[in-house]
């Protein structure tokens, strides 16, 4: 399948379609972290019209995760910069590809486009982590765990249950990287 992964720097679920043979390329405002010839650098909706028959987006959650919604009342113009973020979820989601998966977190895309189908953690792959993330699905069959890890608290954790990745430059983007046990179950599940 040709496959597109929009709103990825990392490479991860791009190189997990990959190596079962499909043609799959990352594209981002970024460059890849892995330096690889299959990330388009530049403007997903420059590509939606390009073919594909899957699409995995990872929006980013900045302006649309409930972990930061408080501040739209805060900041003057963030509520501006989510409306902006909901448009640019409504345009992926209406994509012209046959199959689509959208992911984020527990936010504002639940009550102001819709539900999602589906809502996994990476505890559920393998990973020694918790961590809500949302799946809006068209044409796809929900997730089904691969290694389930039941534990009273993930590595990720602080004792409260919130992050325990300290304030710094890279939070956002260590948080935002796909988990690979959940990479991996995507491209065999749905490639």
């Amino acid at each position: 399948m040709r496959i597109l992964v929009a709103c990825e720097y990392s490479g991860r679920v791009r190189e997990a379609f990959r190596k079962l043979g499909h043609d799959a390329w990352s594209c981002d405002l970024l460059p890849s972290d892995d330096n690889s010839p299959f990330h388009i650098q530049g403007d997903v909706l420059e590509q939606l019209d390009k073919g594909w028959d899957l699409m995995v987006a990872h929006p980013p959650c900045t302006y649309l995760a409930s972990s930061g919604l408080h501040w739209n009342k805060r900041i003057p113009g963030r509520e501006d910069k989510t409306l902006e973020a909901l448009e640019f979820i409504r345009v992926l989601m209406e994509a012209p590809i046959e199959k689509i998966a959208l992911e984020n977190p527990i936010g504002r895309i639940s009550s102001a486009v819709r539900k999602p189908d589906q809502i996994i953690q990476p505890w559920q792959f393998g990973e020694d982590a918790s961590k809500s993330t949302c799946l809006w699905l068209k044409n796809l069959p929900k997730l089904e765990a691969t290694n389930i890890i039941k534990k009273d608290r993930y590595a990720n954790q602080t004792a409260s249950g919130q992050n325990n990745l300290a304030p710094g430059i890279n939070r956002w983007k260590l948080r935002s990287t796909t988990y690979q046990g959940i990479a991996d179950a995507i491209a065999t599940q749905w490639g």
